[in-house]
């Protein structure tokens, strides 16, 4: 799909779908009036023989109206005038798109009139591109009619080229977005450690420096508690290591971004249950999340220095798995019972973070991890947990929540539930009691980060939505992450 930036008084394109604004209280956009008149009225009628209002992600469809050449005319809700920002104008430009996306036009305009700033034009490419994903490279029996049919988006706009401009700097995160979700809707029989490793290798034609470690090299360096979790399948693990160079002092100290990456998890000897297990396919998320950040701080040149640390493997339950009882020792040196072989990502994540800690050295550390279940009866579905022990880092890791739309709830670290992990054979164990598991499991992760700034990112609820109601989230792979942290970034730590 092809997007481009026309001029506001670009004539209205033969068979067509157009969409304008209307604001709260049904009142039209310039730019709607002057469709409104030039057709008649139509727009009026229309909205007058409905409940429309004006609100965001209401909509009013008008086929092949009068004395217009568009074959379609779509008003759609932008709410309240003086609180619109490029944030909801990324959602309307969406709904735009999923309103018409199979309806046959191939040209969809989005005609934004005079309506002030590049920002505002830009957003809704940015927009549109997001609600556009679809992963269908497995599909070879799809009925046409089922297939998006929009070939060319088109926003009129008062600065074509400023609104272009400002798209170019869009543009690259938004395949960062993409690259993240096809990583997670790829199937665990593609997609698996040595395959992943392979993906990320590719990114160094972005300037990133790309290193692989294989079991020898993590066996060397005593990374018993990742291992352990690979070494019941016949993949095997990886650990990807990724660094952008782009402050002025190649040498500074970086900051740090570490992934769970379980490829596929069956839940090892601790066997899931069959229902829902396909979905185990997502569970590299974090490691996805991480691996699209660094390609979008790759994209725009950012001027600052990121490691991105990617534990790549797969929990099986074959005769050389993982059992229940056994004792690994970390790369930090401390040992862990397994109790569970299920809850076998906190383990993954020990070994990344304290070799993450240990060669980089960096200024801070955050994970990402499809982590526990408990984390989405705690918050639910639209929330991911956030855990820290560093305040600063906290709140600028809300502030890039609320600007993004990626939502994050900070959760607690309650000391009094970190012994819990004690364990009668080692220095801890992998699980505690069945409540606060999301806090327990966060508390686990705490102990190999060498007391430095750190935040752990539970997005088992976010990475993945089987029935998205985002405009800008098809239903599938989310890609969460990949925008907070760049925001992150960018507001704080470029130089």
């Amino acid at each position: 799909m092809q997007i481009e930036f026309v001029a506001a008084d670009a004539p209205v394109a033969a068979a067509s779908a157009v969409g304008v604004l209307a604001f709260d209280k049904a009142r039209l956009s310039p730019e709607a009036a002057r469709l409104d008149a030039e057709s008649g009225g139509v727009l009026s009628r229309a909205m007058s023989a409905s409940r429309f209002t004006g609100a965001v992600g209401q909509t009013v469809d008008i086929l092949a109206p009068a004395n217009l050449a568009c074959g379609r005319l779509t008003v759609l809700g932008a709410g309240d005038e003086a609180g619109l920002d490029a944030m909801r104008m990324e959602t309307i430009a969406a709904y735009a798109y999923q309103g018409v996306k199979t309806s046959g036009a191939e040209q969809l305009e989005l005609r934004l009139g005079e309506l002030d700033g590049a920002e505002m034009a830009s957003a809704a490419a940015f927009g549109i591109r997001l609600a556009s994903y679809r992963f269908d490279r497995y599909r070879t029996t799809e009925k046409p009619e089922k297939r998006p049919s929009i070939r060319l988006v088109q926003i009129a706009c008062r600065d074509p080229k400023a609104a272009q401009t400002a798209y170019a700097g869009k543009a690259g995160l938004a395949n960062a977005v993409l690259f993240a979700r096809d990583l997670v809707s790829e199937p665990a029989n593609i997609l698996y450690p040595e395959s992943f490793a392979r993906r990320v290798r590719e990114l160094a034609s972005l300037g990133l420096e790309i290193e692989i470690l294989g079991e020898k090299e993590m066996a060397a360096l005593g990374m018993g508690s990742l291992l352990g979790v690979g070494q019941g399948s016949v993949r095997e693990s990886q650990l990807a290591v990724m660094q952008w160079k782009g402050a002025s002092d190649p040498d500074a100290a970086p900051i740090a971004f570490v992934g769970k990456g379980v490829c596929f998890d069956t839940g090892g000897i601790s066997l899931k249950s069959a229902e829902g297990m396909e979905e185990m396919v997502t569970d590299m998320g974090g490691a996805a999340a991480v691996a699209g950040l660094m390609y979008a701080l790759a994209s725009r040149k950012a001027k600052v220095n990121a490691v991105g640390i990617l534990g790549l493997v797969e929990n099986m339950p074959d005769g050389n798995a993982q059992r229940p009882g056994d004792v690994v020792t970390s790369m930090s040196g401390q040992t862990i019972e397994v109790i569970n072989t299920d809850a076998e990502g906190r383990l993954v994540l020990a070994d990344a973070l304290w070799y993450c800690h240990d060669r980089f050295k960096p200024r801070f550390m955050v994970d990402l991890a499809t982590l526990t279940g408990a984390i989405i009866v705690a918050l639910g579905k639209d929330y991911a947990g956030l855990f820290s022990n560093d305040d600063e880092l906290a709140e600028r890791l809300l502030a890039a929540s609320k600007a993004t739309g990626e939502a994050l709830w900070r959760m607690p670290l309650p000391p009094q539930y970190d012994k819990n992990l004690d364990s009668a054979v080692a220095d801890m164990k992998n699980v505690g009691p069945r409540y606060g598991g999301s806090i327990t499991a966060a508390l686990f992760i705490q102990r190999f980060v060498a007391g430095r700034p750190w935040a752990h990112l539970d997005i088992a609820s976010t990475a993945h939505k089987p029935n998205s109601t985002i405009p800008t989230i098809p239903s599938g792979a989310t890609g969460f992450g990949v925008r907070l942290l760049d925001r992150l970034v960018a507001d704080h730590y470029e130089s």
